[in-house]
C-alpha cells in the first residue's frame, strides 16, 4: 500500500502571525505595510505560522525603522544556520514614509504597533504597522461592552424566528 504524500502546511500567502491585542490596546489611526528583512531559515519558520508579535513594537535605530521583540522560532527542518529568535529585524519603507512616522512618534507620542505579518500574493513577507495611541482602561471597557453588544445583537437576530425570546 503506497503512502499518501504529506500535505504541505507551509503558508505561501496570507497571515503568518497576528497581534490581536493591538487593536484592543491602541486606537489605530493609520496603517502602513512595510517589508521585512529576514534570513532564509526565518522565512521558512514564518511560513509554518508559529511566530508571535503580541509584544513586538517598531522603533528607530540609526534613522531606520526596526521591529523589536518579535518572536520567530528556529526552523527545525535540518537547516544548519541558526538565528536569534528575538533579534531586531529591519523594516523596509521609503525614506519619506520613515520620516513621516518617526515624526508622528516624536510629536504626538504615538506608537508603531505591528498588527500582522503576512505573505503577499508574490510570496514576500510584509508587516502591517498601525500608528496607534494607547487606550485607557475606560476605553478598553467601552470596547468590551461594544463587542458584547454586537455579539448579543447577532444572537438575537439569529434566534428571532425560533420563539426563543
Amino acid at each position: 500500500m503506497a503512502q499518501k504524500p504529506k500535505k504541505n502546511t507551509m503558508i505561501s500567502h496570507g497571515i503568518a502571525a497576528q497581534n490581536r491585542k493591538g487593536r484592543f490596546n491602541y486606537f489605530i489611526k493609520e496603517t502602513v505595510e512595510a517589508g521585512l528583512v529576514l534570513k532564509g531559515a526565518e522565512v521558512k519558520s514564518l511560513r509554518l505560522g508559529r511566530a508571535m508579535i503580541t509584544e513586538a513594537y517598531a522603533a528607530e535605530r540609526n534613522g531606520e525603522l526596526w521591529l523589536f521583540n518579535s518572536y520567530i522560532p528556529e526552523y527545525q527542518g535540518g537547516v544548519l544556520s541558526r538565528f536569534d529568535t528575538r533579534a531586531p529585524r529591519k523594516l523596509l519603507m521609503h525614506g519619506k514614509q520613515i520620516e513621516k512616522y518617526l515624526g508622528a512618534i516624536a510629536r504626538e507620542g504615538a506608537t508603531l504597533v505591528p498588527l500582522d505579518i503576512h505573505f503577499n500574493t508574490r510570496g514576500v513577507a510584509k508587516v502591517t504597522l498601525g500608528l496607534g495611541e494607547g487606550k485607557k482602561n475606560v476605553d478598553k471597557r467601552h470596547s468590551i461592552a461594544e463587542r458584547d453588544w454586537q455579539r448579543d445583537k447577532a444572537r438575537l437576530l439569529r434566534n428571532k424566528g425560533k420563539g426563543d425570546y
